[in-house]
């Protein structure tokens, strides 16, 4: 039986104040409309709720196990409610974000670092992926990917500038194999192959007078996250294409050297993206102090 919960919550009054006058004060209805009210509840029931005397209102055996569970489950919504509140006032919870490890390293943790201090109830789980995840059965409260382009339902807010790319490698690689002059000369290099969470091998993106174009490249490594072609790069084993910001301090001190400046492009940027508008006060203050 699905019972009418304002019936319930006019019943748990009377009962905690003893007396229809005084809970028809309460709950701002006249005395009458209040009696009414429980005659109907107890008649739908089927059992009687409370002994009336002209002097005292008392429950019956039937109305105190009611009462019991009314209370409880009452008083259970109420915490939940005051929570709810508390919340949006002093947010507290758990924020799970899906973003490829670069991202986390030079958009979120900078970003975010502030919440240590400023929301210390705050939980964020940043986890490090190099494929697009659904974030929705994954059980994620948001990703981020290069680009706004997001599936119906999705809504992506900018949190970053484009990414400029570099080909690089050690002054003594091309002192031994020569420098590339335009992206078909790689060819004959070693270049470090990255596979993509797909399960391809990424053809390096150029561009030309503003027409992209691909090149596709050949090596003897492959790797599957930047920070392991960062490392492989710096150990001369071959040219890399790797988002500049990452061997910015390499280029400046001479220990990588960029080629192809010309035709390298910068990726779109990033975006973070949830499937809701109603979003959890935590995640709301992720999204702001992460918006640009």
């Amino acid at each position: 039986m699905k019972e009418n919960f304002n019936d319930l919550y006019s019943f748990l009054n009377v009962a905690r104040e003893g007396s229809f006058t005084k809970a028809a004060l309460k709950l701002n209805v006249t005395q009458s409309a209040l009696s009414q009210t429980i005659s109907q509840l107890e008649q739908r029931l089927g059992v009687q709720l409370f002994t009336r005397t002209t002097r005292k209102v008392s429950l019956t055996h039937a109305g105190e196990a009611l009462f019991l569970t009314a209370s409880q489950s009452f008083d259970l919504l109420e915490n939940q409610l005051d929570n709810l509140v508390g919340n949006r006032e002093n947010p507290k919870g758990k924020v799970r974000i899906s973003a490829s490890q670069h991202v986390i390293q030079y958009v979120l943790l900078p970003k975010l670092a502030h919440f240590k201090n400023d929301y210390p109830n705050i939980q964020l789980e940043l986890i490090s992926e190099n494929q697009l995840t659904d974030i929705v059965s994954e059980r994620y409260d948001a990703g981020v990917r290069l680009g706004n382009d997001v599936q119906e339902g999705m809504i992506a807010v900018k949190i970053g500038q484009e990414i400029p790319m570099a080909v690089v490698a050690t002054p003594d690689y091309f002192a031994q194999y020569g420098t590339p002059v335009k992206p078909q000369d790689l060819e004959k290099h070693n270049c470090i192959g990255y596979r993509l969470g797909s399960g391809g091998l990424y053809a390096w993106d150029f561009q030309h007078r503003g027409k992209p174009f691909v090149q596709k490249v050949q090596g003897q490594w492959v790797l599957s996250d930047s920070y392991c072609e960062y490392t492989a790069v710096k150990l001369g084993l071959g040219l890399c294409y790797l988002p500049k910001e990452l061997v910015e301090n390499e280029l400046n001190s001479g220990e990588l050297v960029e080629v192809l400046t010309n035709y390298s492009i910068s990726l779109p940027a990033c975006y973070l993206y949830y499937p809701h508008r109603n979003i959890s006060p935590a995640l709301r203050l992720v999204v702001e102090s992460l918006k640009v």
